[in-house]
């Protein structure tokens, strides 16, 4: 059983920066798609970027140009750089494992971003 392990929430001043970090384990396949999402209070959970073994790499166009996603094969860890924060990017942020609907992957606990105005 997949197990995911979401870290590096915070309280940030808007325009500041965070790096989120997932640690995955208990999977068989190798290097496969690692994705991040976020639930905004009184929102549906949301894409917000995905990458994939093969180097590709997508983000929601709210985030495009702010936010950078990389992996680290080796330790089966992802990670989230998010630059420029806006209040709007508060959420509470998950990894999320594989291909398909965001919200039926298997996903971390979740950390929480507040960025404060």
């Amino acid at each position: 059983e997949a197990q995911l392990v979401d870290s590096g929430g915070g309280l940030v001043q808007v325009g500041g920066s965070l790096r989120l970090s997932c640690a995955a384990s208990g999977f068989t396949c190798t290097s496969p798609v690692m994705n991040w999402a976020r639930q905004a209070p009184g929102k549906w959970l949301e894409w917000v970027s995905s990458s994939y073994s093969d180097g590709r790499i997508y983000y929601a166009d709210s985030v495009k140009g702010r936010f950078t996603i990389s992996r680290d094969n080796a330790k089966n860890t992802v990670y989230l750089q998010m630059n420029s924060l806006k209040p709007e990017d508060t959420a509470i942020y998950y990894c999320a494992l594989g291909r398909g609907i965001i919200a039926t992957l298997p996903r971390g606990q979740g950390t929480q971003v507040t960025v404060s105005s």
